[in-house]
């Protein structure tokens, strides 16, 4: 059964995320553009851009998206008035003046669905939700201490191992607790070994979640990465090849020895909850432990701040949030969906 519910894909950075963004890409009903910046942008920002009723107030947020360069909205390739103009005119919520631009992107491409991929959305899933309510959520996990090895190794991660291995703890604790609190067709979990080791059979199963027949241009996403990820990303190099297992478990020689006691440690139980196996090694230092439960603890702190701002902004909304461009948005919004005329009847 055909379905237009947005799909969001998650997990730690380095997680292999871009990877599966180009399989879901090379569907031929689904398109995933790059990495955006304004959705959780306008999300926080939402009282500065007033009730989404007002179309004045839509063209003005509309505006930003497209012409802002925080927001990345080129990567889309898509023409700014035209989008403009749709939002305008179409349902005053703030998450359907967004959802324009991606519905916008997938047309560019004959397709009737979209999704988006940003890893540090495992975060904010909940607010996702609230623009997005019928989202589906595709979570890749790979190996905590190969995605810490690689964290290091990027231009753009300023911080410390321990901030990388923070993050790979909480995108699998929130994972585990959507696991638990959403709906079964919500929310989807796999592993990057085992999507590597034999993408058509896990691909398969990640499109019977998505309500979707697989399509075997799914297992070569090298053939759309020249215009789904931008050239300045060189560290997606290796989307441009066939799909690899050459990094799994590479960890063991990118890794410094107390870097591996130390994810072990901190890790363990979450590793061996994964699948993933512990060298069995000599323990952190008390010194390095005590290091990454002060980051660990100024995360918390930040997030905290972060989501009491959020629910202060909750009790004063400024006007709808929930998009309704799609049958289910549309449903849970309570809009009677057009009925087909006698004729689309007939044919079907």
């Amino acid at each position: 059964m055909s379905t237009d519910r947005p799909i969001f894909v998650i997990g730690c950075p380095r997680s292999g995320t871009t990877m599966l963004q180009l399989m879901l890409h090379s569907h031929e009903r689904i398109a995933v553009p790059p990495e955006t910046r304004f959705l959780l942008s306008a999300y926080f920002r939402r009282r500065l851009y007033g009730d989404m009723r007002d179309a004045e107030n839509r063209r003005s947020l509309a505006e930003w998206i497209a012409t802002d360069k925080s927001t990345l909205f080129r990567e889309l390739g898509i023409d700014r008035a035209t989008y403009v103009r749709r939002a305008v005119e179409g349902p005053g919520s703030l998450g359907s003046v967004m959802g324009e631009a991606f519905r916008a992107y997938a047309e560019r491409f004959g397709k009737p669905r979209w999704g988006d991929k940003r890893p540090s959305y495992f975060k904010h899933v909940d607010a996702l939700l609230r623009l997005f309510p019928d989202a589906q959520f595709i979570h890749l996990v790979r190996d905590g201490r190969d995605c810490v090895a690689s964290l290091k190794e990027m231009p753009w991660f300023t911080l410390d191992v321990y901030h990388a291995i923070a993050n790979w703890s909480e995108a699998v604790d929130r994972g585990r607790r959507y696991a638990e609190r959403l709906p079964a067709d919500s929310y989807y979990e796999l592993r990057y070994e085992d999507l590597t080791a034999d993408p058509e059979a896990e691909l398969t199963k990640l499109c019977g979640f998505i309500g979707e027949e697989f399509d075997p241009a799914m297992c070569e996403p090298r053939r759309v990465a020249t215009m789904a990820v931008p050239t300045r990303k060189v560290w997606h190099s290796n989307t441009h090849g066939e799909v690899t297992r050459a990094r799994v478990g590479s960890w063991a020689t990118r890794l410094a020895p107390w870097e591996i006691a130390l994810c072990e440690e901190v890790l363990g139980s979450r590793l061996q909850g994964h699948g993933y196996e512990l060298t069995g090694g000599s323990g952190a230092s008390a010194r390095q432990l005590l290091a990454y439960r002060r980051t660990v603890a100024r995360r918390r702190l930040s997030r905290c701040k972060q989501q009491g701002h959020d629910w202060l902004n909750r009790l004063r909304e400024p006007g709808p949030l929930p998009a309704m461009l799609t049958a289910g948005q549309l449903s849970l919004a309570r809009v009677p969906l057009p009925r087909p005329s006698s004729q689309q009847l007939i044919k079907g």
